[in-house]
């Protein structure tokens, strides 16, 4: 009977520190200092040029976000926040940014809620039915079409139709019976379709990333196609959906020219009726976006210092938003295909 032959004990045994061992720093050093010997000069160049393209990058967000925060925290104060604006061409007296804070964060609630299931339920079908072919290619063209529309023009043609008697409900109507075609609403809507293909993107490669047995594992056990979708699919896209929900909100939050044209230039929330949260969506006020607009240096608000301050409370607000999104797009899948 022959005797096991142990394994042999790797080069300078157990008690070899970390630096000295096959996988330490050092020796990953000289393996990658021996592969480098090997590669073409083109190669050593394209390299090199994306740690230096990568690396700028970085430093531009890094200095965007450090200049907002000296210059966002040099002026912004507790008053500030809580305080309506006031027309004034003295700033010291022009008051504060409350009504530009809830208008952002209302914009940003009326697009995504426009915005969300119509993405969503356009990526479902366009991957999981797709019937008729030249149909779902047709979807997908016109929605890259929008993604690269400039907003001006998409505010323009929405001016275009909200001012049509047919949609006077989502504004207000004059006296002389002509439509005003500015609301939060209408603003909303038209926010929507920036940030549609940005959570259509995401959510359609998410359900493509998913293994097809899954989708025949479920039929297999008596689930219709319905079934599948809700109880498998959306759970496990659900990152993804996240992911583009981010997106789409941080466009709505941060675009201007849909602001300006469709919301109209009051510095405060203008309700519209007496109904409370209807004659808000219908009526006019402002967002932070247009409150640094009209206040930056090259503004007529005169308010430069406070500029600064609502681009930073604005940048603040973006971050927020995604965060929240992405926690709740980080619950368990497993945990609701067990429900």
């Amino acid at each position: 009977m022959s005797t096991p032959t142990l394994p042999a004990r790797p080069a300078g045994g157990a008690g070899a520190g970390a630096g000295s061992g096959a996988n330490g720093p050092r020796e990953r050093l000289r393996r990658l200092r021996a592969e480098l010997r090997h590669w073409r000069v083109t190669d050593l160049i394209g390299v090199a040029a994306a740690w230096v393209v990568g690396i700028g990058l970085c430093v531009v967000a890094a200095s965007i976000l450090g200049y907002m925060l000296v210059q966002g925290l040099r002026y912004l104060s507790l008053d500030l926040l809580v305080t309506q604006p006031e027309p004034s061409l003295n700033q010291t007296r022009s008051g504060g940014i409350l009504d530009p804070i809830l208008g952002t964060v209302i914009m940003v609630i009326v697009g995504t809620l426009i915005a969300l299931p119509l993405a969503v339920g356009a990526a479902l079908w366009v991957v999981e039915f797709g019937r008729p072919r030249w149909l779902a290619r047709t979807v997908e063209s016109m929605i890259e079409v929008i993604a690269g529309s400039p907003s001006i023009v998409i505010a323009i043609f929405g001016l275009a139709i909200f001012q049509l008697p047919l949609m006077s409900w989502m504004s207000f109507t004059a006296d002389g019976g002509a439509v005003f075609g500015r609301s939060f609403l209408t603003a909303g809507a038209m926010m929507s379709l920036i940030a549609i293909p940005s959570i259509f993107t995401a959510t359609r490669e998410a359900l493509l990333s998913i293994p097809q047995h899954l989708r025949e594992a479920s039929y297999a056990l008596g689930k219709t196609r319905w079934s599948t979708i809700r109880a498998v699919l959306l759970p496990s896209v659900r990152p993804g959906i996240a992911t583009g929900t981010a997106l789409g909100m941080g466009r709505i939050a941060g675009d201007t020219a849909i602001i300006v044209v469709l919301l109209g230039a009051t510095l405060r929330i203008e309700p519209e009726g007496g109904v409370p949260l209807w004659g808000t969506l219908t009526g006019t006020g402002s967002t932070l976006t247009s409150y640094v607009y009209n206040n930056s240096p090259a503004g007529e608000g005169g308010a430069p210092e406070k500029a600064y301050a609502a681009a930073f409370v604005l940048l603040l607000i973006v971050l927020a938003l995604n965060a929240l999104v992405s926690i709740a797009g980080r619950r368990d899948p497993a945990r609701t295909l067990q429900k």
